[in-house]
């Protein structure tokens, strides 16, 4: 992916999050990650009373939503109508659930913000990370956010090397990528719209929308 492929636009459709106002007025997905703490508690101020219970310091919950009572929500977050929040997920804050998207059992998620219909079904840890419009991840499948140095994570386009200026950067993935089931998306992966990842893979870098990532060096286009 060159740089421009990294911008919002060319990765995301915007009407599908609550979050439309970062997106619009942000360039670059890993320029959104270090707002997300404050555009929610700003956001959940303006969420109707009629749709949304605001259950604990700055966790606003959709009356539509489906919470099962073993899991636990830290603020800030917003939960949007018909997510499905399962048996032991762990929500650890600053994070946002869209319409419809389902954070499964046993799966960890903080800094995040998770389009509508996105799946994170099965043991998964997701941080730093921003899922695009049915985005799915395979059981077992994580975002891996800091370096084994701890230096500022780098965003390798194939034009360019990009300072994100960030320790913390997980995986960004487009509109309707399929993560295969346990696999590690390496800090600052980028993965664009409606590419696929084979199972048991170790992704780092960018791979291009409507593409297939086999393994490293073996990604290949879509036929469509």
């Amino acid at each position: 992916m060159n740089k421009v492929d990294l911008k919002n636009v060319n990765l995301f459709d915007f009407s599908h999050t609550a979050a439309s106002e970062l997106f619009e007025n942000t360039e670059f997905p890993w320029d959104i990650l270090p707002k997300i703490h404050d555009f929610i508690i700003e956001k959940g101020k303006t969420l109707s009373k009629d749709e949304y219970i605001k259950v604990d310091d700055n966790v606003w919950i959709s009356k539509e939503a489906n919470i099962a009572p073993t899991a636990f929500i830290a603020g800030p977050a917003i939960i949007e109508s018909k997510a499905e929040i399962r048996h032991c997920a762990y929500i650890r804050g600053n994070a946002i659930v869209g319409k419809g998207a389902v954070v499964g059992n046993s799966t960890e998620i903080k800094n995040v913000i998770l389009f509508d219909e996105v799946q994170v079904p099965h043991y998964n840890y997701v941080g730093d990370s921003i899922l695009g419009h049915k985005a799915h991840m395979g059981a077992g499948a994580i975002t891996s956010n800091v370096k084994a140095d701890k230096s500022l994570v780098i965003i390798k386009a194939e034009d360019c090397d990009i300072a994100s200026n960030i320790k913390k950067v997980g995986a960004i993935l487009g509109d309707e990528v399929e993560i295969g089931c346990g696999s590690v998306l390496n800090p600052g992966t980028i993965i664009g719209k409606n590419a696929n990842v084979y199972p048991l893979s170790s992704v780092r870098g960018t791979v291009n929308k409507d593409s297939i990532y086999k393994k490293q060096g073996e990604i290949v286009k879509k036929i469509i």
